[in-house]
């Protein structure tokens, strides 16, 4: 009856398998707009995680770049607290794994931001312990150490149920190993990037979580975004890295000075969010956002390895 009723519609059995398989790519297409919307990671902000579309998405890296105390380490800290609260608490009740390569990680800190930022859940001791316990620290201060051990971290997500994963930084280590000015450092240096950026890609998508990192900035002579990091008394802060580095993650925040006390977060990057800024504060409690929803302002995008940062000072940025 099929094969009378394909000859009917001038249907060849080839072009029949082709339309089924054509259907089955719109299912698979069906499952990943699915899988997206229950795979994303509520920050605590309502104004950042609505204009992510729900959240900093699992399975992805999302970078946290700016200048020197800006609060990338708070906002990393602060989004260790979350990942251990409970589900309907909007966290993920799951562990942290937190490299850190720059000794910036507090312990006291991260303690007054759960105890300020969600008073009546640790109001106990018992619940601050648990929570600092599920926060695991790696201090890695070589790119050969930040290497192996993210070689070794799939079998401790699994042992630990972590569901995050945090680099602060990705730059600090490379930069110091590697001086760009060198011939062939600059590809080196890229090469283990490049590695480093596969490992953690993998390690997100496999376990459906998301990976954080935070980069530091740099100044680019003359405005020229695509040569190697460099400084100088003329050009625009931009992120550290290139435009490699720039291209291997799938969002990226960055955080600046405003006027005054004030700070600005720029939804930078994003396969799904508009070019946004958001102004912030950082309190006991980590980040704030000005009003009770945070005020949401779109802007013209553009490259986000160009993307000009707003610093205090264009003087002794940071080291090369």
């Amino acid at each position: 009856m099929g094969s009378r009723l394909l000859k009917r519609a001038g249907i060849s059995p080839k072009t029949c398998e082709q339309l089924k398989r054509h259907n089955i790519e719109s299912c698979k297409a069906l499952e990943l707009w699915k899988h997206y919307s229950d795979s994303r990671f509520l920050t605590s902000l309502p104004a950042l995680d609505k204009v992510l579309r729900g959240g900093i998405p699992c399975g992805a890296i999302t970078e946290v770049t700016g200048p020197f105390g800006c609060g990338k380490t708070q906002l990393c800290m602060m989004l260790s607290v979350v990942t251990t609260l409970p589900k309907e608490l909007g966290g993920l009740d799951r562990s942290v794994i937190y490299i850190d390569t720059e000794s910036a990680f507090s312990a006291e800190r991260l303690v007054e931001i759960a105890q300020n930022r969600f008073p009546d859940y640790f109001s106990s001791r018992e619940k601050v312990v648990q929570m600092a316990g599920r926060v695991h620290i790696f201090r890695e201060m070589t790119c050969q150490d930040v290497f192996r051990r993210l070689e070794k971290l799939e079998e401790i997500l699994i042992a630990t149920k972590a569901g995050l994963i945090i680099l602060d930084s990705v730059a600090s280590v490379v930069r110091k190993e590697f001086d760009t000015t060198l011939p062939g450092n600059l590809l080196l240096r890229s090469n283990v990037l490049g590695e480093e950026a596969t490992t953690l890609k993998y390690l997100a998508h496999q376990f459906n979580i998301p990976v954080v990192v935070t980069n530091q900035i740099t100044t680019q002579i003359g405005g020229q975004g695509s040569g190697p990091d460099t400084e100088g008394d003329s050009g625009i802060v931009t992120a550290a890295l290139g435009n490699t580095w720039a291209h291997s993650v799938n969002t990226r925040f960055i955080l600046q000075y405003g006027d005054g006390h004030q700070r600005q977060l720029l939804v930078a990057k994003s396969p799904v969010a508009p070019f946004a800024v958001l102004n912030y504060t950082i309190q006991k409690e980590g980040f704030c956002m000005n009003g009770n929803d945070g005020e949401v302002t779109l802007y013209e995008g553009t490259d986000p390895s160009l993307q000009a940062i707003r610093v205090r000072t264009l003087i002794n940025l940071d080291t090369p």
